[in-house]
């Protein structure tokens, strides 16, 4: 038989992505929906973050949350449940007092995790390392991020541990090897990102070999990167990722009309590879989640 293979789809991001592309969900109507599209075109998770609905910025607000996830849930859908802990790691030094953030982005590790702890969803993403992201740095401080690896465990939800260097993978091996991370560890491979890990094979192999042994691993690239690592972490035994978040383009310059048709590209590849798209239910096996 053909390996099934994991698509999650990461709905909307917390990039500033809404001027670009009318088609990126903001309301929580519009995320709901668009991860039951997503569900229907082959998405076996759903990574979510929510936007304020006013302005379409990035947002913490617990009962957006709480609206996405109960019209998920009350939608019957087997979907899995994925929330991002990631926003509020945001730094940027003030050109007076460096020891002052210039920009309202950083947050603790409680108000990062509060809606996790709250609605308990199948899995969340848990960032392990600090980057340059572009024109910020991304900041998860290591003590905090076991502190979150903690809370996130008793919580009995299943953290996929963001990877954006080969230095961030060998911490995530530090932390399972000391046990903080129920099995199998699930890791979620950022390529193309800047500045980390270039959207490469060898970038990918590179990091595939710090993977815990025995431990689940998903990839995806940004922006035209997308597609070329869905195909690449096929080939090399991982799951994949699509999805506005990462990537507003369907194909050249052609905005992708929404998550759906991503994730039917992402299932084309996989039916060309040889490989089957995972059902929910074999996601929750393959990631031994209950």
């Amino acid at each position: 038989m053909s390996r099934p293979v994991i698509i999650s789809c990461a709905l909307t991001g917390a990039g500033d992505t809404t001027p670009a592309s009318p088609h990126v969900p903001v309301t929580p109507e519009q995320i709901a929906n668009e991860a039951l599209a997503a569900r229907a075109a082959g998405a076996a998770i759903v990574h979510i973050h929510v936007r304020d609905p006013k302005t379409g910025k990035a947002s913490r607000d617990l009962a957006l949350y709480r609206d996405v996830v109960n019209r998920i849930r009350n939608s019957d859908s087997d979907v899995l449940i994925n929330l991002t802990t990631g926003v509020g790691g945001r730094f940027v030094p003030d050109e007076v007092d460096p020891n002052r953030n210039a920009i309202a982005g950083l947050a603790t590790p409680e108000e990062r995790m509060a809606h996790v702890l709250e609605l308990r969803p199948d899995i969340c993403s848990l960032d392990v390392g600090t980057i340059n992201f572009s024109k910020f740095v991304f900041l998860n401080f290591p003590a905090h991020v076991e502190r979150m690896a903690h809370a996130i465990r008793e919580a009995g939800v299943k953290p996929e541990l963001e990877v954006f260097d080969l230095g961030h993978a060998a911490f995530v091996r530090h932390m399972y090897e000391r046990g903080l991370f129920a099995d199998p560890p699930l890791l979620g491979l950022c390529m193309g990102v800047p500045w980390g890990a270039p959207a490469s094979t060898e970038s990918m192999q590179a990091l595939k070999q710090l993977v815990p042994p025995g431990g689940c691993w998903t990839a995806f690239g940004m922006f035209h990167h997308q597609f070329p690592m869905v195909a690449q972490a096929v080939l090399l035994g991982g799951h994949v990722r699509v999805g506005l978040e990462d990537n507003l383009y369907l194909t050249g310059e052609q905005l992708s009309p929404g998550n759906a048709p991503m994730v039917e590209r992402a299932k084309r590849i996989i039916h060309e590879l040889d490989a089957e798209v995972a059902t929910p239910a074999q996601a929750r096996e393959i990631l031994c989640i209950g």
